[in-house]
């Protein structure tokens, strides 16, 4: 049995999106509950030189996007970094998911083998298989986003664990 490289990507990147989401709507509603505005939350850091977690968030959606475009062989969609709500950045997952899911499984034949070429023509450069980019670089960077995100909200007193992190339901 072969895995493809659609299979290896897009449903992860439902999945842990899908759980982000469930993140963060606990996260607005904890604050709201405990009689704080929400959006204090979403310029929480874990450490100052690091984003905070609206930014953490958007990250997480651009990684899904642009490796998941990048591997279907289409254009990576431009997406604003605009959001200063839950609910906009609920939304932007929601576009995120919207693209995902609309990649035919069909784009993604052959490429495992498809050069990816990030940065081109500048001294940040990188080249990198389909294969490669996907298992050595745009999981791993999605993953880590996705992962600030909630351990910001669980730093912060959002009562959520590793069931709500793991998209559980």
């Amino acid at each position: 049995m072969t895995l493809s490289l659609h299979d290896a990507s897009v449903p992860v990147f439902r999945h842990m999106l899908g759980a982000l989401d469930g993140v963060l709507a606990k996260g607005e509603a904890h604050a709201k509950a405990q009689g704080y505005d929400p959006e204090v939350l979403l310029h929480a850091r874990l450490f100052p030189d690091m984003f905070p977690l609206a930014r953490q968030v958007q990250i997480a959606c651009d990684f899904a996007k642009s490796v998941s475009a990048r591997l279907a062989d289409v254009e990576v969609p431009a997406i604003p970094d605009e959001e200063r709500t839950f609910a906009e950045l609920r939304q932007r997952i929601a576009k995120t998911l919207a693209f995902v899911e609309g990649l035919d499984a069909l784009l993604f034949e052959g490429a495992g083998e498809r050069e990816i070429v990030l940065r081109p023509g500048t001294p940040k450069e990188r080249r990198f298989d389909g294969r490669n980019y996907l298992l050595q670089y745009g999981l791993p960077q999605f993953f880590f986003h996705v992962t600030t995100a909630y351990a910001l909200l669980r730093h912060n007193g959002v009562p959520v664990g590793k069931l709500d992190y793991m998209g559980a339901r």
